[in-house]
């Protein structure tokens, strides 16, 4: 029984959490929308710093109609936001927050993430082909054939860091690199350009946000969803973008490591900082073509990827 009351009680914690990060997220979003395109509204509506907006936004969700599109897949309609949702809350399970603030270290913790990362895909083509809409089917199949080409050098760009450390538990990741006193993105650049690269696309965020394109898709692969399913969408998109800047960090920016503050605190200011960074670039930069987003993906950053893992390893044999 203490056993189950102890995993209940991580579960809630995980789950509070994301709802919490998607809340803040959002809000930080419109904020920092607001300032870099000069939109009044961001910065003015919504009481006391514009909280008032996100909470009017989940009641707006929450109460909004739920029907089923004509001609849809149900079972696969309505399966899909939790397919999205569910892997989002499990890479929390090998996430070094600190020293002794993780779930569960697994030995091959950096597998376990890029493997239920992927299942992401499994839902958003759910989406799409059960939506029976052509703009959902159309953006599912390029978000198919972006997050294939984008997941090969996202996941060689680790290669670097596990050949550099001799292991794939991030904590022990963590740890070499203050046993080296260094941060791997020093020696590890390319790798960690790429890896942020790479997942930015992972996450259909502009400018490669082809999937969703509003001028040309409406909303992509939910288009035909609205209410609470939308919302799971929503905190699903939110959430990865945190994990995949706290996995950054475990790779790049030395964990949780830093001076004066707990470490649980300077792994989330790291978090935070690449997520404020991938904030900046949406609003920032234009969408690209379907076809300059592929070549980036196979023709540059994927053989950079492997130039950086021959390089890394040469220097290791040499060294």
């Amino acid at each position: 029984m203490n056993i189950l009351l102890y995993a209940l009680l991580k579960a809630v914690i995980v789950v509070a959490f994301l709802g919490l990060n998607a809340f803040v997220l959002i809000w930080a979003e419109r904020k920092i929308s607001g300032y870099i395109q000069r939109r009044y509204g961001p910065l003015r509506v919504g009481g006391p710093a514009g909280a008032l907006q996100s909470a009017a936004d989940i009641l707006k969700l929450l109460t909004k109609e739920d029907f089923v599109p004509g001609g849809a897949d149900k079972w696969l309609w309505t399966l899909a936001p939790a397919v999205s949702l569910i892997p989002a809350v499990l890479v929390y399970l090998v996430l070094p927050i600190g020293k002794t603030v993780v779930l569960q270290n697994l030995n091959i913790g950096l597998v376990f993430f890029a493997s239920v990362t992927s299942f992401t895909l499994l839902g958003i083509f759910m989406a799409g082909w059960g939506s029976n809409n052509k703009y959902s089917l159309v953006g599912a199949m390029r978000a198919g054939a972006q997050l294939f080409s984008y997941e090969i050098p996202l996941i060689l760009s680790t290669i670097g860091v596990v050949i550099a450390t001799g292991t794939l538990t991030l904590q022990g990741i963590v740890e070499a690199q203050a046993q080296h006193h260094e941060w791997f993105v020093f020696p590890q650049f390319v790798g960690f350009v790429v890896f942020y690269v790479a997942s930015l696309a992972e996450l259909n965020r502009t400018p490669f946000d082809l999937a969703e394109a509003e001028s040309e898709l409406i909303a992509g692969y939910f288009t035909e969803y609205s209410g609470i399913r939308w919302a799971m969408f929503a905190i699903a998109e939110y959430s990865n973008l945190f994990t995949t800047s706290a996995l950054g960090v475990t790779l790049f920016l030395g964990g949780w490591h830093g001076p004066w503050l707990p470490g649980w605190m300077w792994f989330l200011l790291k978090s935070y900082l690449l997520v404020f960074i991938g904030i900046w670039i949406r609003w920032t930069l234009p969408r690209v073509r379907i076809d300059q987003l592929m070549d980036l993906g196979w023709k540059f950053l994927f053989p950079l990827s492997v130039a950086n893992v021959l390089g890394t390893a040469l220097y290791l044999m040499v060294r």
